[in-house]
């Protein structure tokens, strides 16, 4: 299918990755996240220097964290991609923090409050949060093609951010599912959805 489509895929192994030592591992948390959406960007630079592929056709995919490495990108480096497709992934830290499982959010609010804390003082939790809603709602003006799936939460809210500002955008919402499509019949039908996306907003 991807010969046929004649597109190549890329998996970079962004700051953060595993398999290359916990110093590398660490380089994204807290306030050194935008370097990891940096290194996306950087990427965009390299093909830009291959030969044999099409900066201007560029299309990023990501699911969970790699979704909402997607939706930063697509609104930080809206200029340099054709489209983009999320899937399950966080369109807002701070929300998805409030809406997800007790567990994580505990953990997940503990290291932004220490991480932002570092930096802000005892305040650094609310003040970083603040600081995030307001980096959301001047950056989802930028991002382009949007082609999102579960949890509902996140994805129904850039979905609506973009709808309303006409940008197009694909949703697909299995309510028999959790995070990511497990059932063959859904993982059909997320597939073929995908390749008529891709069709319609990056090859043609």
């Amino acid at each position: 299918m991807l010969n046929e489509l004649g597109i190549a895929l890329i998996y970079p192994n962004v700051r953060g990755s595993t398999g290359y030592g916990k110093t590398f591992s660490l380089l994204d948390n807290g306030f050194k996240r935008d370097d990891t959406y940096k290194d996306i960007n950087a990427l965009f630079d390299w093909i830009a220097t291959q030969p044999g592929l099409d900066n201007e056709r560029i299309a990023v995919t990501g699911g969970s964290y790699g979704g909402h490495m997607t939706l930063a990108v697509s609104t930080f480096y809206s200029e340099r991609i054709r489209c983009s497709v999320d899937i399950v992934g966080m369109s807002n830290l701070v929300t998805f923090l409030e809406h997800t499982e007790a567990y994580r959010r505990i953990c997940g609010a503990w290291n932004t409050a220490t991480s932002a804390s570092r930096r802000c003082g005892n305040s650094g939790k609310n003040r970083a949060d603040e600081q995030h809603r307001k980096n959301q709602e001047a950056h989802v003006r930028d991002c382009r093609k949007e082609r999102s799936a579960v949890p509902v939460s996140e994805s129904q809210q850039i979905a609506d951010a973009l709808k309303k500002q006409g940008t197009p955008v694909w949703l697909l919402i299995a309510k028999d599912e959790g995070h990511g499509y497990r059932k063959k019949p859904n993982q059909d039908f997320q597939f073929y959805s995908t390749v008529e996306f891709l069709q319609e907003y990056l090859l043609k």
